[in-house]
């Protein structure tokens, strides 16, 4: 059986400060393995029996990701390592594989059994294998606890953006509502005074049908110069034909679409009553107009909690094929409130890209951590683009914005947990942790960034198809 020397193990940076003795000890316990290329070394999963360390060759680091193997790192360095790392925690926790190793091409390895391995530590280094203990429980922890209230905030976010958003529309149609009354009694008082003028039935019958076949209002909006001319022009004409109010109902009557081709309608079926037949007109279309703000209202109401729905995905499957952009849009709606005046807001979507596979409302989640990246970024004024496409056998999501960038020396750690350049309390440095996880882990796809002054990228790889082996895409950041 063969195994490496304490002379060999000195040339080691993870050794060299080790002692003859230990050495000795080292060189006892362990032996060397030579691997071909493509060699398994250890599978993630399974029980963690050894600790490697390459002597020469090289090997990778994989992981497994929804049956999908992400390389997280690759190297021909002597002393890198790998296999049961969290050996002295002992039975702690459960000691399985965390990773994959492979020979990419023919390799030494030192490999040294767990149980050896995790004595060493604990004898030689005991301060800091209690403070290493700490870390590894500590982040666990905060991590979790981190965690949950980073969707807590983003659930907080989400609910104020909806209240306020569903706050307009629902006092405009509680207005609407109370004027309404008051309407409805003013044009029955109105029709009251006809009957009490002694207009009889047939006239009646004919004002009360003429209102619905009066010839439509000119189309399209007009601008405040062609109302104030059109108000002017029936309030003469209401004049001449002896209505003592005409300039209190000009601008009503104006502003249901009423002028003078329709009140020369209403002046062939009210006669010589025409005076109190524009008045009770003036009511009824009113209550037109309120009504139809009421509909209005509601069916804002009606799209917010469609767009509510679509983001929460309560009422659907939790995993099934979905359009993107109805998630984008439904997300885009529940952030309306944070964009302000300054932003602008661009949306391309590809209309050939079919339904995708996916976890709906927690992709949800991934488009609001960026979304509301992207919006910081950009300080209140700037273009949020959204952009789907497609790219070979997987969906892009492109989030873009027009902020200052993201620093060369972090796009290396943006993914990495707790990592934030928000000041303090301001952020958590857990949203693209999350939004990786989310993507990588639960779907088998990849974020990528770009990043320039002025041009900040980040790109969702989604897959196209349910595959049970699938190589993810290249460029998959490091967990």
């Amino acid at each position: 059986m063969k195994t490496a020397s304490p002379e060999e193990l000195r040339e080691l940076f993870l050794f060299e400060d080790l002692d003859d003795e230990k050495l000795a000890w080292l060189s006892l316990c362990g032996t060397v393995e030579e691997y071909p290329a493509d060699g398994i070394i250890c599978d993630q999963g399974e029980p963690a029996e050894f600790f490697y360390v390459l002597l020469d060759g090289e090997m990778s680091m994989t992981q497994k990701v929804r049956d999908h193997s992400v390389e997280v790192s690759r190297t021909d360095r002597p002393s890198t390592y790998g296999g049961a790392v969290q050996a002295y925690l002992g039975d702690k926790i459960e000691q399985r594989y965390q990773h994959s190793l492979r020979a990419t091409r023919p390799s030494r390895v030192f490999v040294l059994p767990a149980r050896k391995f995790a004595k060493a530590v604990r004898k030689w280094f005991p301060m800091a294998t209690h403070l290493l203990e700490g870390v590894f429980f500590g982040m666990t922890n905060a991590r979790r606890v981190v965690d949950q209230r980073e969707r807590l905030t983003a659930l907080g976010t989400i609910t104020a953006g909806l209240t306020h958003e569903l706050n307009n529309p629902a006092a405009a149609a509680a207005r609407a509502s109370a004027e309404l009354g008051d309407r409805l009694l003013g044009a029955q008082k109105s029709l009251a005074d006809l009957a009490a003028q002694g207009v009889d039935c047939t006239h009646l019958s004919a004002l009360v049908s003429l209102r619905p076949a009066l010839p439509a209002p000119p189309a399209g909006r007009r601008s405040p110069l062609e109302v104030s001319d059109a108000e002017d022009e029936l309030g003469d004409w209401l004049e001449e034909h002896g209505v003592t109010d005409a300039w209190d109902l000009a601008p009503e009557l104006v502003a249901a679409g009423i002028g003078t081709e329709q009140a020369e309608e209403v002046a062939r079926a009210a006669g010589e009553h025409l005076p109190a037949a524009m008045r009770w007109l003036a009511e009824v279309m009113e209550v037109t107009q309120l009504q139809a703000e009421i509909s209005e209202a509601m069916g804002r109401i009606t799209a917010l909690l469609d767009s509510a729905r679509q983001y929460s995905q309560l009422d659907r499957a939790s995993h099934q094929r979905t359009d993107l952009r109805v998630l984008l849009d439904s997300t885009l709606t529940m952030l309306k409130r944070k964009f302000g005046e300054g932003v602008t807001v661009k949306t391309v979507y590809d209309e050939t890209l079919p339904p995708v596979p996916v976890y709906a409302a927690e992709l949800n989640q991934v488009w609001t951590n960026l979304i509301v990246n992207a919006l910081y970024a950009m300080q209140g004024s700037g273009t949020l683009t959204i952009r789907t496409a497609r790219e070979n056998d997987y969906a892009l999501v492109e989030i873009g914005d027009t902020g200052e960038g993201i620093p060369e020396e972090n796009l290396g750690r943006i993914f990495t947990p707790f990592f934030t350049t928000k000041p303090v309390g301001q952020g958590t440095g857990l949203g693209l942790d999350i939004s990786w996880r989310i993507v990588a882990g639960r779907h088998g796809g990849d974020i990528r960034v770009e990043s320039l002054p002025g041009d900040t990228r980040f790109q969702v790889l989604l897959p196209l198809t349910e595959q049970e082996e699938a190589p993810a895409p290249a460029g998959a950041p490091g967990p």
